[in-house]
């Protein structure tokens, strides 16, 4: 897909020569420190403040870990317990005795039992349900046992060829390829509890750009929606997730753009919908939902908490650095006084702040979060992403 390149910013990567990230992944967004109030653009409204409740709304992830940990690890140990994350795919089955273990990054799939009972039936039952799972991820409890609901067209439909090289949409090419794998790439592997019996399927070489077109136009919309370059959004989304709407962190971050709904989900639903309270999982689960909140929050972002930021480019990097570590941790970067920073920001050329921030930002992670994105985004205006 094509959009109008970013050209200012394709520029000062050409001038700053980034290059590729280095391999630790980017962190979520966290809490925003807010400066003090500005006025908006009239298409922001400001309502008065939320009355909402985390506690209420929201179920707390890292409960949600907890609870599947204990589950998992009583049939398969501690040393194999394996959960879903940012980039990475990872669903239960059969009393917890079979997973679906789906690595974004690297394109791989891996399908296992440990159950003592008709382990080759259960092997099969978890390579179908991997393979036409839903592509909206309310269909698909990540924290439980609980099978998907198999309906509409598979997520990874294009992205899994079967034995023929031919897409796989309904069930009985998905059970011909799953018994295909059981009798030719079976594998074992012994562990403290018993032996686990496993496949491992490639993904189809163009698994990305696959997942990538699914989003196309929510990403077109919501760009247009809060006038935000496409590849901007596109390369935020590769970082946070892959194009994985199943995400999850334990940041309590949910879905593609890894929204944390009690910070950027309560700043846009108050500041941008108009709405009290603040989303639910299921809301930022749902693929649509999560980009336009990530796509308002740049928004916020551009509008409100870093509208004092006078160039440009200087504003765009600064926009990419607190969607992962807050503008607090931009300004910090400059002073530790709000004031002085801005000021600071805004007498540095923007090769000089892409420095600062890729440098001597607090966090480490919203140091490689940048180069990451920007990279990604530098792909993407070359047709490569």
């Amino acid at each position: 897909m094509k959009t109008i390149p970013l050209l200012f910013v394709s520029l000062l990567l050409t001038a700053c020569s980034i290059a590729p990230p280095p391999p630790p992944p980017p962190c979520d967004c966290s809490t925003v420190n807010r400066p003090p109030v500005v006025t908006l653009p009239p298409a922001v409204v400001i309502p008065p403040p939320s009355t909402g409740s985390s506690n209420t709304q929201n179920e707390n992830l890292n409960k949600l870990f907890v609870l599947l940990a204990q589950h998992v690890k009583k049939q398969w140990g501690d040393d194999e317990y394996l959960e879903a994350g940012k980039h990475r795919y990872v669903k239960y089955l059969d009393g917890y005795k079979t997973r679906a273990h789906i690595d974004f990054d690297t394109g791989k799939i891996y399908v296992s039992t440990i159950a003592r009972n008709l382990p080759m039936e259960k092997l099969q039952h978890g390579i179908v349900q991997t393979l036409l799972m839903p592509a909206d991820p309310q269909h698909a409890e990540l924290f439980s046992d609980k099978e998907a609901v198999l309906n509409g067209k598979p997520f990874l439909l294009g992205q899994v060829l079967d034995q023929d090289g031919k897409p796989i949409e309904w069930q009985w090419r998905a059970n011909r390829y799953a018994e295909y794998l059981i009798e030719n790439k079976l594998q074992k592997k012994a562990l403290k509890r018993g032996t686990a019996y496993y496949v491992e399927i490639n993904m189809a070489k163009d698994h990305l750009s696959q997942r990538e077109y699914q989003y196309a136009h929510l990403i077109r919309d919501a760009a247009k929606r809060y006038d935000l370059p496409e590849d901007l959004l596109y390369s935020i989304i590769k970082t946070e997730s892959s194009f994985n709407p199943y995400a999850v962190s334990h940041a309590g971050a949910y879905g593609l753009m890894q929204v944390i709904p009690k910070t950027a989900g309560a700043d846009v639903f108050k500041l941008v919908k108009n709405k009290p309270g603040i989303p639910t999982k299921d809301y930022l689960f749902d693929p649509a939902n999560n980009i336009d909140t990530g796509a308002a929050y740049f928004y916020i972002l551009k509008n409100r908490y870093l509208r004092e930021v006078k160039n440009p480019t200087s504003l765009h990097f600064s926009m990419v650095s607190a969607y992962n570590g807050g503008t607090g941790g931009v300004l910090s970067t400059f002073d530790s006084d709000r004031k002085r920073a801005m000021t600071k920001l805004n007498s540095l050329k923007p090769t000089q702040v892409y420095d600062a921030l890729t440098t001597k930002h607090p966090k480490a992670e919203a140091r490689r979060y940048l180069q990451k994105v920007l990279y990604f985004q530098k792909d993407f205006n070359n047709g490569k992403l």
